[in-house]
């Protein structure tokens, strides 16, 4: 297991004063970046060798969202390697180890030459310690888009939606997302399949389906072809 101990920013919170969906997002991805950086096999190692890491698909978790001010530890760890695919765990938990939110994600390795997926080399693969999959009711992997239609307002990927890939970040499809979601929703579940990339410029034509406790919000290009499928799971 990886992790490292942080503490709840104002800047990371909502209007009740809890750590946002995104923030969790980005916490994880942080950690697994560090534990990559710490290994040796972090983002300029695999720029050298024509290759990046992007995320296919989330499935987190949450129990509980830690209040502003309070300490925390993120923590990570592969579980499997299959093919040119890594599947990793993450958990977040609080200062008396109660474990608050959990994950599950695929990720995928790319040349990034040709942006296909290759296998992932064995000295890459013999950095990580792979660990048993952490307890949780794992779902499938692809998210059904289910429910009426309701088209969004589209809107242009600016530069800040970018990360060091050129692409938009993992992080800002969700931000996007959840900013389709109604008000007063409280998500217990986040199911997110990444099916392609968008770059600055693009235009994003965002759809939301609403299911019984699910609402879904597509992002998707002209054609609707989708970049993003995210359910979103409330306790009602």
């Amino acid at each position: 297991m990886y992790s490292f101990d942080s503490r709840v920013r104002f800047s990371e919170t909502d209007q009740a004063g809890r750590l946002t969906l995104e923030a969790i997002v980005d916490y994880f991805q942080d950690c697994s970046t560090f534990q990559s950086e710490d290994l040796g096999v972090g983002i300029l190692p695999l720029q050298e060798r024509k290759l990046v890491w992007v995320l296919s698909y989330w499935q987190i978790v949450i129990d509980e969202l830690p209040l502003i001010g309070e300490h925390i530890q993120v923590c990570t760890h592969p579980h499997e390697f299959r093919g040119f695919m890594g599947l990793r765990n993450f958990y977040l938990k609080n200062s008396r180890e109660e474990i608050l939110v959990r994950a599950n994600s695929l990720w995928t390795l790319l040349n990034r030459e040709t942006m296909r997926p290759c296998r992932v080399p064995e000295d890459i693969q013999s950095q990580y310690i792979l660990e048993e999959k952490i307890p949780m009711d794992y779902a499938p992997r692809k998210v059904a888009i289910t429910g009426e239609e309701t088209p969004l307002e589209p809107l242009t990927i600016q530069r800040y939606h970018l990360d060091c890939n050129g692409h938009v970040n993992n992080g800002q499809y969700i931000r996007i997302a959840a900013s389709f979601l109604p008000d007063n929703c409280e998500i217990h579940q986040l199911r997110a399949e990444y099916k392609a990339q968008a770059h600055q410029g693009d235009i994003i034509y965002p759809y939301q389906y609403l299911d019984g406790s699910k609402t879904i919000i597509t992002l998707c290009d002209e054609q609707k072809e989708p970049y993003l499928v995210a359910e979103f799971s409330s306790l009602s």
